[in-house]
């Protein structure tokens, strides 16, 4: 599932990662920690050494390739340990504490790496061998500051439009019209609305986040200076087109009766039965939909039945999401062998194992001299051809992710206009960018 950052809890543990986790060994170990890159064996034995991994409970199992060829040829011993959810909020917490892994899955966006004090807690990796190896699009996530503080060992999800192969030919919808702007994709749903027994989209205000999408892929024609000001306080989300967006979202999609019945209450697991069965003709949503469809049916079967095809405000182009199985960091401890090893293991995931890795998961490859796996649904292969031109969500963008889909969900419920919604978004926004010291707040 894709997870959401709750902004405000973090408020508190934002404050107190910048003191307690303060490491008092950064300074004689320097900026980038201990060891060198350029010297980094990937098979060096580390007998006798153990390391922790924290990660979320439902991605314990996601390094567990990595780590078994690692511990074998290497004799060192990798602990994972599964935090328990939420896991962005309770990371910060445990951090607080004093307490510390030695590596970690977290999200390497400039709005998420924050709450944990990279420029304290984290050992830099811009030296690392493998930094040079990763996409574009890659080597842009897992950066605060000018430094990098995130090993990319997986493809950011990607935002894009899934849909039911039948209910599209029913409707007569051919490649040819796959719709160039969010104003083509709602008249797509107004011709599956027509002439199917289909819903147009299936949305899911019960479990709320996905409902944050139809809004993202509408500010795609934000530029860069616009999210800069927004870091900086000089923009805000009460502009008019976010405003806009929110009410197009409101009137033209929900009001317009392009989603199914029961969007108040639709779920994340519910949208995929939908698509699969055809209740539905589109979801708009991350990669971790295709997840879903993956564990219940063979690439053939899905590649019968699902496509895929990216879309933004006003072209044809995708959207990337980074999310906290794509980052991997590692700690100061204090520890140099431990922070040698750490560095290692890093090395030996991205270069000596990572395509066994890849095999394993069966996902993308981040490297682009590394084949991604066969056997791929087209759907997948799809994402990977839009990543290189995807924008990306404004998790990617804004110094802090607010959570607009609980305020979207005020909407569904009537409790807020969009007007409302884009103002509860700024204030939680500029309340915990001030939390994080941030200038211009």
């Amino acid at each position: 599932m894709k997870r959401v950052l709750p902004a405000l809890v973090l408020i508190c543990a934002t404050a107190l990662t910048a003191t307690a986790c303060s490491d008092p060994t950064a300074a004689e170990n320097g900026a980038a920690g201990t060891g060198s890159a350029a010297q980094v064996d990937p098979t060096a034995k580390l007998d006798g050494v153990k390391l922790t991994m924290w990660t979320a409970q439902n991605t314990v199992n996601a390094p567990k390739q990595v780590i078994d060829a690692f511990e074998k040829a290497t004799g060192a011993k990798v602990d994972t340990q599964a935090i328990p959810d939420l896991y962005e909020q309770n990371v910060p917490t445990k951090l607080a504490s004093g307490d510390k892994p030695d590596l970690m899955f977290w999200q390497p966006s400039i709005s998420t790496l924050p709450f944990i004090q990279p420029e304290r807690n984290l050992l830099t990796l811009d030296n690392e061998p493998w930094v040079s190896k990763l996409g574009d699009t890659e080597k842009s996530l897992g950066v605060v500051g000018g430094k990098r503080y995130a090993a990319i060992v997986t493809s950011p999800a990607m935002l894009g439009v899934y849909y039911n192969k039948d209910v599209f030919r029913e409707a007569g919808i051919t490649e040819a019209q796959f719709p160039k702007s969010y104003a083509d994709l709602l008249e797509l749903g107004h011709r599956i609305k027509d002439s199917t027994d289909a819903a147009a989209f299936y949305e899911s205000g019960g479990d709320k986040w996905p409902m944050q999408w139809q809004m993202q892929l509408q500010l795609t024609d934000l530029d860069q200076q616009w999210w800069e000001g927004l870091n900086k306080n000089e923009k805000k989300w009460t502009d008019p087109v976010v405003v806009k967006a929110i009410t197009t979202y409101k009137d033209q999609l929900l009001g317009a009766g392009l989603a199914q019945k029961n969007y108040r209450t639709g779920t994340f697991t519910g949208s995929a039965d939908a698509l699969w069965k055809g209740e539905a003709g589109m979801v708009l949503n991350v990669t971790s939909f295709q997840s879903q469809l993956q564990a219940k049916y063979s690439t053939e079967e899905i590649d019968k039945r699902i496509g895929w095809f990216p879309v933004s405000n006003s072209d044809a182009t995708g959207m990337y999401s980074p999310d906290q199985t794509n980052g991997v960091v590692a700690f100061r401890t204090g520890d140099t062998q431990r922070q040698d090893a750490a560095r290692q293991f890093l090395a030996f995931w991205l270069d000596t194992d990572y395509a066994d890795y890849i095999e394993a998961m069966k996902i993308p490859s981040v490297q682009p001299a590394v084949p991604s796996p066969d056997g791929l649904p087209e759907t997948s292969l799809d994402q990977l051809k839009a990543l290189p031109t995807a924008n990306g969500v404004f998790q990617a963008k804004a110094i802090v992710a607010p959570d607009t889909h609980l305020y979207l969900a005020d909407m569904i419920y009537g409790k807020k206009n969009p007007g409302q919604v884009a103002q509860a978004i700024q204030d939680q926004f500029a309340q915990v960018a001030k939390a994080q010291g941030a200038p211009g707040f």
